[in-house]
C-alpha cells in the first residue's frame, strides 16, 4: 500500500514537471499532420524576446505572432524549409535556436572547439615546461674549492644545541 501511494506521488510530480507549451487553443490547426509540423518548427525557432526559449515554449506576444505566422505559411502550402527560410529572411539567423553551418556562422561553430584545442595545447606546453624546468633545477656539483669553503663554514658554525 505504501509503495502504491509513493508511486502515485512520484507519477504526479513527474506529470507536473512536463514542459508546458504556450500554444493557445485558438492557434491549433485543424489538420493534425500540419499541427505536428507547426509544433516541430516552433521548437526550432527562438523567441526574440525570451532568447533562450523556443516560440513553442514562450508566452511572449511576439512568440505567439511567430507561431501564427508559421501556421499561416504551413496553411499556404510552404514546406518546412520554405517556412524557415522565410523567417530567416525576415528576422535573420538569430531566429534559429540552432544556427545553420554557413560561412557567415563559421566562427560561431568553430570558436568552442578551437578554444578547447588551444587550451589543451597550452596545458600540454605548460606541463612540458615544468618537466624541463624540474630537470634544470638540479644544481651542478660543487667544485673542490666550494666544498672546502662549505666544510670550513660548517665547522665554524655553532651547533643548534647552544640556543
Amino acid at each position: 500500500m505504501r509503495f502504491l501511494r509513493a508511486a502515485i506521488v512520484v507519477l504526479g510530480l513527474l506529470a507536473m514537471a512536463m514542459p508546458a507549451h504556450a500554444v493557445q487553443p485558438d492557434e491549433i490547426m485543424a489538420d493534425p499532420a500540419k499541427e505536428a509540423r507547426a509544433r516541430e518548427l516552433s521548437k526550432e525557432l527562438r523567441c526574440m524576446v525570451c532568447q533562450n526559449q523556443s516560440i513553442d515554449d514562450s508566452e511572449a506576444p511576439l512568440a505567439r505572432d511567430l507561431r501564427l505566422l508559421v501556421r499561416e505559411r504551413i496553411a499556404a502550402g510552404d514546406s518546412n524549409g520554405q517556412v524557415i527560410d522565410f523567417l530567416v529572411a525576415r528576422y535573420g539567423e538569430f531566429v534559429l535556436l540552432k544556427p545553420r553551418f554557413t560561412p557567415h556562422t563559421l566562427l560561431l561553430w568553430l570558436v568552442a572547439p578551437l578554444a578547447l584545442i588551444l587550451g589543451g595545447i597550452a596545458l600540454w606546453r605548460r606541463s612540458r615546461r615544468r618537466v624541463v624546468a624540474g630537470k634544470q633545477d638540479v644544481p651542478p656539483p660543487l667544485t673542490p674549492e666550494e666544498e672546502a669553503k662549505l666544510k670550513r663554514l660548517m665547522a665554524a658554525e655553532p651547533s643548534p644545541e647552544k640556543y
